[in-house]
């Protein structure tokens, strides 16, 4: 019970404080089961799994290790599984329509705006300082830094905030900063307003990101990267 109390699964049935007076780690074998918990229980988190009973969960660990015969089937289980994804789905589905929507009637309204440029592909950028270093090519690699927001500003990523620059090749980015990057000097800082069609698309590539999505970034061009001599080279 311990362990999904600190990884945050549901312990509605449980008092910490008594577990933890109750349970004793004493040999090497105890502090490794324990450890074996804590890996599944934060590999449920990371999952995000709807309605975990921990309850179910250490009943079916417990029936697993003394070979007891399971209260659901295999076929059960896959049934039930098929009905979560098609929940989950369902979601999604909703979820990447409304923000399909928001994101055109946003760009509509922010196409508008004096001083944003639509290209022929939708993508639209503001410039905020103009550069007079050289253009990076598809083939590029460039340092940059970067601070990615939704349209609501809530803030999914920030080499900013981290301190530190990020550096990528331009053809191994979204559509949206392949096409950017081309565009830019360096030295320049740009206001991107990228559709979900040159961004992620329907795939969420995580929970800060949801389907659909149109993403803003500020995007400073700082270097382009040289590719560093090999011996055989010189």
């Amino acid at each position: 019970m311990l362990v999904f109390t600190l990884v945050g699964c549901d312990n509605k049935n449980t008092d910490s404080t008594k577990t933890e007076e109750a349970l004793t780690l004493a040999s090497d074998e105890d502090k490794l089961s324990y450890g074996v918990g804590l890996n599944i229980g934060g590999g449920l988190v990371q999952q995000g799994l709807p309605g975990i009973n921990s309850e179910a969960i250490f009943q079916g660990i417990r029936d697993s290790l003394s070979g007891a015969e399971p209260m659901v089937n295999q076929e059960e289980l896959e049934q039930v599984l098929g009905r979560l994804r098609d929940r989950e789905q369902a979601k999604l589905d909703a979820v990447a329509e409304e923000n399909a929507a928001k994101g055109a009637s946003f760009l509509a309204e922010n196409g508008a705006r004096e001083g944003v440029v639509t290209t022929e592909s939708g993508l639209q950028y503001e410039v905020l300082t103009a550069g007079e270093g050289a253009q990076p090519n598809s083939d590029s690699l460039v340092k940059t830094h970067y601070h990615g927001t939704l349209i609501d500003g809530t803030v999914f990523d920030s080499s900013v905030d981290r301190g530190e620059p990020t550096q990528f090749a331009v053809n191994q980015v979204i559509p949206g900063w392949t096409e950017a990057l081309q565009l830019m000097k360096v030295g320049s800082k740009w206001r991107l307003y990228i559709p979900a069609e040159l961004a992620y698309g329907e795939m969420s590539p995580g929970a800060a990101i949801p389907p659909n999505s149109t993403l803003i970034f500020d995007v400073e061009l700082l270097e382009i990267v040289k590719p560093e001599k090999t011996a055989a080279s010189e």
